[in-house]
C-alpha cells in the first residue's frame, strides 16, 4: 500500500472561478507579505484527510458517493475576506463561502465518513471559506475592502490527492461526485 495524502472539496463554477482570481489580482499591490494559492488551488475544503492509504480512502469514497448522491446541488454567495485567526497576527487570508443546509449536511455527512474510515474527528468546527492566500512570516492586519463576488453553483464534490512539493501542493482529483447523483 503506498501512503496518499488527500482531502475533499467542493469546487466552484468557471465565472466564480473567474471573479476569485481578479479579487487576488486586486489584492496583490494592497496585501504584502502573503503566499497567494494558485489559480487551481481555489476550492471549498469539506474534509482534510492527510496521510491515508487505498483501502481506507476507498472506504472513504464509497460512504460520500453516497451523501453526494443524496445531496442537492445549491448555491453559495462569495464574500466578505476574512482571516485566520480572528485576532493577532493573521495568516491565512480567505474569502467566506455560504453553504446552503443540504451542502453543510454534506460537509457533517463527509466527516462522518471519515471518522467511520478511521480518520481521527475534526476538532475545529467547520467554518466554510476558501483560502486566497497565506502569509510566511508575522504580518500586521491588513484593512480589507468589502467584497461581494456574486454565487457560485455548487454541484460536485472532488476527493483530491494533494502531493507536496517545493513550489507548494498540486492537487489531482482522483474522483468526482456529482451531487444529486
Amino acid at each position: 500500500m503506498s501512503a496518499i495524502r488527500a482531502f475533499l472539496a467542493l469546487t466552484l463554477d468557471a465565472p466564480a472561478h473567474r471573479r476569485l482570481l481578479d479579487l487576488v489580482e486586486s489584492l496583490r499591490p494592497r496585501v504584502g507579505g502573503i503566499r497567494w494559492v494558485r489559480p487551481e488551488g481555489l476550492h471549498l475544503t469539506l474534509r482534510f484527510l492527510g496521510w491515508t492509504d487505498d483501502e481506507t480512502l476507498q472506504r472513504f469514497a464509497d460512504d460520500v458517493a453516497r451523501a453526494a448522491a443524496a445531496c442537492a446541488p445549491g448555491r453559495g454567495p462569495l464574500g466578505p475576506l476574512g482571516m485566520f485567526p480572528e485576532r493577532g497576527a493573521p495568516r491565512v487570508l480567505w474569502v467566506r463561502l455560504g453553504c446552503p443546509p443540504g451542502l453543510l449536511a454534506l460537509q457533517a455527512a463527509g466527516e462522518a465518513a471519515a471518522v467511520r474510515a478511521g480518520f481521527p474527528p475534526e476538532e475545529r468546527a467547520f467554518a466554510p471559506h476558501v483560502t486566497l492566500g497565506r502569509w510566511k512570516d508575522r504580518a500586521p492586519r491588513p484593512v480589507l475592502p468589502e467584497v461581494q463576488l456574486g454565487e457560485t453553483v455548487l454541484d460536485r464534490v472532488v476527493l483530491f490527492l494533494s502531493e507536496l512539493r517545493r513550489e507548494g501542493a498540486v492537487y489531482t482529483p482522483l474522483r468526482t461526485f456529482p451531487l444529486g447523483g
